[in-house]
Parts: structure tokens; sequence; C-alpha cells
């Protein structure tokens, strides 16, 4: 998913003067703008994908307020939040990983809000008593984002298609994904959560059909394999009314490996499905250290079904092993900072227009950033010792 997040420009400094009955002369008074909003991305643990982004595809966070008279601050301007899963990771527009919102509760500003502009109050000096200017407001950052999911569940169903996996996951679990008699009928993951004793719940995903090549990329195989990653266990679901087990299973186990990510050594239950169709349950004993059990099912009658889910809480420990200090996840993992360098130049705002102050920007820059102060026809610009007027 592609979003463009804009940060809200500061508040411009206020330009006033105190102005009473019995103080015609008073000094400068003006307040300092308010602080631009900021892009937050938030972990909010209810959700389970990303659809609600094919509708968003710009986030502007609010303004700041402008400064006003008798030293009133300007507000800071409103943040816009952007809540997502968890695992999900924030891309910059080159590819960069920026931030990895791997746990609950996870937090990021992806986007800063401009500073506000200081009023003319602050620029009062001993010789100079009356300051007839004052900052404008910075603009926020302005970016774009990449977001991609990697489902962080305790087991996920991996197989070809059509091995009969949603089906596994309606049996099992409360999730109602579409079923249907063809390849591809699942083309999201979908979550279910299952039951278990003493109230034990655990999450598992459903991953649409993977073909040889997907590590390479062939039918979305690199989205669908990011999902595995962060699964506890795999259940490697292969349709056993179908011949050559072995091969379909070395079909899917080579596309794990040339995917890397540790899937090549992620624990297998192996899930022997669609039994009803035969007469006998094929023998499949793989010799393979992953694997740690091999069960039958049929999704049309029953059988085995209560073993699978007996075996998936038997597999995924109600209590992961604890990391260490070294190892604790924080709220988010930033692997890009971006510096924050300030600008080469300010804007003030003065009694008759503004005035350019520092190292003078190309004149498209300049002209781009007058424009967004919402600079009107006619108005004096003053750049350097030159006096402009605005066309």
């Amino acid at each position: 998913m592609h979003i463009h997040a804009e940060a809200g420009r500061g508040g411009d400094g206020g330009l006033s003067f105190r102005r009473e009955k019995y103080v015609p002369k008073g000094g400068p008074d003006g307040g300092d703008g308010g602080r631009g909003g900021d892009v937050v991305v938030v972990v909010d643990p209810s959700l389970r994908d990303l659809s609600a982004f094919r509708r968003i595809k710009n986030v502007k966070a609010g303004r700041g307020g402008n400064g006003r008279g008798s030293k009133k601050h300007g507000a800071d301007g409103d943040d816009a939040e952007l809540r997502v899963p968890v695992g999900t990771q924030l891309l910059a527009g080159d590819g960069r990983l920026i931030a990895d919102l791997a746990s609950t509760g996870g937090r990021f500003v992806a986007a800063r809000g401009g500073q506000g502009g200081r009023g003319n109050a602050r620029f009062a000096t001993p010789t100079r008593q009356t300051p007839r200017f004052a900052e404008t407001g910075l603009p926020g950052d302005e970016l774009d984002l990449e977001l991609h999911l990697k489902l962080v569940v305790d087991a996920a169903l991996a197989g070809l298609p059509n091995a009969g996996k949603s089906s596994l996951l309606r049996r099992i679990s409360n999730a109602k994904p579409k079923v249907a008699d063809y390849p591809f009928t699942t083309l999201e993951p979908v979550l279910g959560v299952v039951d278990g004793p003493e109230e034990r719940q655990l999450t598992v995903a459903d991953i649409p059909g993977l073909i040889e090549g997907a590590a390479d990329g062939a039918g979305l195989g690199h989205q669908f394999l990011a999902h595995l990653e962060r699964a506890r266990l795999l259940v490697h679901v292969i349709d056993a009314s179908e011949p050559d087990l072995e091969g379909r299973f070395r079909t899917i186990d080579r596309e794990l490996d040339a995917y890397g990510a540790g899937l090549d050594e992620r624990p297998q239950l192996v899930v022997l499905n669609k039994v009803d169709l035969l007469e006998t349950v094929p023998a499949f004993v793989p010799h393979d250290p992953r694997i740690v059990g091999v069960v039958s099912t049929s999704c049309a009658t029953g059988a085995g079904i209560d073993e699978l889910k007996y075996a998936i809480f038997e597999l995924c420990p109600a209590e992961p092993v604890a990391a260490t200090a070294e190892d604790a996840l924080p709220e988010f993992l930033e692997y890009t900072p971006r510096a924050r360098r300030g600008p080469r130049f300010r804007i003030l705002r003065t009694d008759r227009g503004y005035r350019v102050v520092g190292t003078p920007p190309p004149k498209e820059e300049l002209e781009e950033a007058l424009r967004r102060l919402g600079i009107k026809r006619g108005t004096q610009v003053e750049v350097g010792e030159e006096e402009l007027e605005w066309q």
C-alpha cells in the first residue's frame, strides 16, 4: 500500500502591538505560532490487514494556529494517525526500511510537523523596541510511504492451491474464509482464532496457495511467503487424494528454502487433508527433522480435526521463550532515522509583506515557499537588499 504523508505547517508568528485606551504606544505583543501536527503510525491490535488503506492515498496533519495579540500563542496542529495491524513495516519511497512495528502498542512518528514562527514580541530588544516583522511557520515533513504487512501469528497454513487450507481454517477456528472447489479461491491472508483448553487461544493464518517459483515472485509468491516469516509453526497442508505426496511436499519445501528468512528451518506440522476421498490413508513419513508431526484430516466428515487442534496447541507453547534484555524489542525498530536539518533561510512576515533572511534559495524554491504561505499579488518581498513586488 502506498501513502503520501504530509505533516502540518507551523503557524505564523503574530505581528501585533499593544493598543489600549490608556496605552496608545504599547510594545509588540504578537504571540508565537503553534507547531504543525505530526503524521503518526500507531499499532491497533484489533486490525488484521491493510485493507483500509485502499481508500486512503494521502494523509495530511493539521496546520498550527497563528499567533495573536496579547502574546497569545497559536494552537498546535492536530496529528494525523494511521492505525495499522501488528507486523506492519514502513518503507520509504526508495525502498529503505524505516520502521518495523512488530509489537502491540508500537508508535512511530513518520513525518514531523513544522515549527511555529516566533511573534514580533520575541524580537524586541532595547535598541529595537518596535519590530515590525514576525516569522512564518516552517513546513512539515513530506514523504511517500509504502506499507507492508508481515503477519504475527502462532501458526500459518501453507500448501499448494486447492489443498483445502480455507476449509481447515473454517473447521478449527471462528474464521469464515471463502471456500470453493478451484485453485486460488483465497487471494489474501485470512486470520482465525482457535479456542483451546484452559481458555487458551491461538491465531492461525490461511495463506494463499503457493506455486512453483513462488520464492522468485511467481503468483505473488514474495508477498505470500512474507506472511510466514513470523509464524511460530508452519502447518503444511497436502491434498491426500492427489498422487505423489512426496513430490508435492518437496515443491513447497523448495520454495521455503529458496525464500530463506528462516523458513527453511521452521518446524512443520504436515496435514494430509481430504482423506474422506480415499479408501485407506496413505503412509507419509518424510525423513526430515523439521517435521514435528503428521495428521490426517477430512473437512467433510470432521475426521482428525480435534487431533489437529490438539497438535497445534501442543506445538505452540502458551508462553514463548522470553527475550533477553539485549534481544527485547522496543515498541518499534527504526532502521533509517532521517536527520533534520535547519532551513537555509527563513521568511519573516512584515507589516508590508515578507522578508527573506539567511541564504536565499533558488528562484523556483522561493516562489513555491511563498505560494504555500498564501502570498497575494502586489505584496512586497524583501530579498537581501532588493525589494520585489509579487506578480
